[in-house]
């Protein structure tokens, strides 16, 4: 018996007048179902008669079958040129991988060459900076030392310039003290006599 669930879920299916065509059958035999046709041929008869149609005007007018067979042929020779060229490419792929693996071994010598140069260029460059950090820390030592002794020179000349401006204006004070108008004229005189 058939699930009452499983037959709700399925579409209902209405028959119509149209569909519907009496077939009549004897008991025991099976019904005859009459396909369409058109001038006594079937639709399949037509099929056949419609390609064999083409084929003939295909073949026979437009000669296809040439046309048909030169591009098999340019086809052919295409694909033979291109087997050619790709052993051509082939080869030469194998020239330049060998050509390539000569030029590495050679690169990797001269990489070894050159690593061996760099390190001797290394040692040369660390020496001389050893050497000119030297003669540098020596040249700024003396500039030092010249710029200590040039302080120290403008020290003592400042100090000079200032002892002599205090003993000028000491001396003046002196002077302007114990000298008066008497010795003054006395001084002039002495100085005049002796131009």
């Amino acid at each position: 018996m058939a699930n009452p669930e499983v037959q709700s879920d399925l579409p209902e299916v209405f028959a119509t007048d149209a569909a519907q065509t009496m077939v009549e059958v004897e008991p025991g035999q099976a019904g005859v179902h009459n396909e369409p046709e058109l001038l006594g041929l079937a639709p399949f008869q037509w099929v056949s008669i419609a390609m064999a149609t083409l084929l003939l005007i295909a073949f026979a007018g437009a000669k296809v079958h040439k046309l048909i067979g030169g591009g098999l042929d340019n086809k052919i020779k295409a694909i033979r040129d291109n087997l050619d060229e790709a052993k051509k490419l082939r080869a030469e792929a194998e020239a330049l991988r060998e050509e390539y693996a000569a030029k590495i071994s050679g690169a990797e010598k001269d990489a070894e060459a050159m690593l061996e140069n760099a390190r001797r260029e290394a040692e040369g460059i660390v020496a001389k900076a050893k050497e000119d950090t030297a003669a540098m820390i020596a040249r700024r030592e003396r500039m030092a030392q010249d710029k200590i002794a040039a302080a120290e020179r403008h020290a003592v000349d400042e100090l000079r310039a200032k002892a002599a401006d205090a003993s000028t204006a000491a001396a003046a004070q002196l002077i302007a003290k114990n000298h008066d108008a008497a010795a003054d004229k006395a001084l002039a005189d002495e100085v005049i006599a002796q131009l």
